[in-house]
């Protein structure tokens, strides 16, 4: 049975986050949370892309009473992001945060994370414990990282069930594939709370998605994971896009739109086909979930691909032929492609 059907189910706002619920998406915002017109035009920006969970940065006082405008205002669940000072912890609670990150191993004293339990507690709120691999004591680094961040965890969750907490995520976030695998696999053999999965650092735009994807797919498809964020040194909407795209390829979440097959280009392809997939992302973006358009460059897997699609394309020399279920309507020059490929696609999608 795989483990995010079987962990425990925590609100976070109107969401239900394990259990088999959906997996969330998730991302923060890069502005201050201090100023609260680029913070909510940010997640708005993020909501429209697929976001449903926002976390802010809550460094001083002036962010954590923002969160009383944010809140007001934001489409999204709202996550305080809390290190080094518990009091910015109840600060958030007070201002009605939806969610606590914390990492109680920097917040101080035993004393102080109970105060922050019992106020999430009558509060209704979760907390998130963050472990990550860069944040770790000095004495938990080096080998077995993977194990230590484990280790960290699970002691930090048993702080918080001794003060009658229990409505808990966890995170064990290094910043590499294989230390991250390790974690999560671990940790999922240990515990049945909810898990955010994602790495501390993935990277850039290209090398980051790389690596997101690749760990982040991993998880997924081994059935570990309850929110996720992709963190990328990019447009956050990028760290969201992606983050669906993950989703939906696995059939972990259904579909915004069309499905897009294309072929990857070949000496065969006798028309610029590069320039017809362009348009035809376009067009699948604006099309309804369910509907699928096919681009091939030849016959070799033309007929069999164009066969399963709503729309097809088969490229030959200098021309194309066009399909719909799986029967050519027309075959057109090259320079009539375009053109001829959105009057189908407008006819198919105006169909019932």
């Amino acid at each position: 049975m795989l483990h995010n059907s079987q962990t425990r189910i925590v609100k976070i706002g109107n969401l239900k986050i394990g259990g088999g619920n959906p997996i969330r998406v998730q991302s923060m915002t890069s502005v201050p949370a201090e100023d609260v017109k680029k913070s909510l035009k940010e997640i708005e920006k993020l909501a429209k892309a697929g976001c449903e969970i926002i976390r802010l940065a809550i460094p001083d006082e002036k962010s954590a009473r923002a969160i009383v405008q944010i809140k007001k205002d934001s489409p999204l669940p709202i996550i305080a992001d809390i290190h080094f000072d518990y009091h910015l912890a109840l600060l958030a609670i007070e201002a009605g945060v939806d969610k606590l990150r914390i990492n109680p191993g920097n917040i101080g004293s035993e004393e102080k994370i109970q105060i922050v339990a019992e106020a999430a507690k009558k509060a209704g709120i979760p907390i998130r414990i963050g472990v990550n691999s860069g944040s770790l004591a000095k004495n938990l680094r080096g080998e077995n990282l993977a194990e230590k961040m484990v280790d960290s965890a699970l002691t930090q969750i048993q702080l918080l069930e001794k003060f009658k907490f229990s409505d808990i995520l966890i995170s064990v976030k290094a910043g590499n594939a294989n230390d991250t695998l390790a974690a999560y696999r671990l940790l999922a053999q240990k515990t049945n709370y909810p898990l955010h999965i994602g790495l501390t650092a993935a990277g850039g735009e290209k090398t980051g998605a790389t690596q997101a994807a690749v760990t982040m797919g991993t998880l997924l498809a081994e059935g570990i994971g309850d929110t996720i964020r992709i963190s990328l040194t990019a447009n956050h909407l990028r760290e969201v896009t992606l983050a669906r795209e993950i989703l939906e390829t696995l059939d972990l979440r259904k579909p915004r739109y069309g499905k897009l097959i294309a072929c990857p280009v070949c000496g065969r392809c006798g028309i610029n086909l590069k320039k017809v997939l362009l348009e035809a992302e376009k067009l699948i973006e604006l099309s309804p979930p369910g509907f699928s358009l096919a681009i091939m460059g030849c016959a070799v897997n033309g007929p069999g691909e164009t066969g399963k699609t709503d729309l097809g394309l088969i490229g030959g020399k200098k021309c194309a032929a066009l399909l719909v279920k799986g029967k050519i309507i027309k075959t057109v020059p090259e320079k009539a492609i375009l053109p001829e490929l959105k009057k189908l696609w407008e006819q198919a999608i105006k169909k019932p």
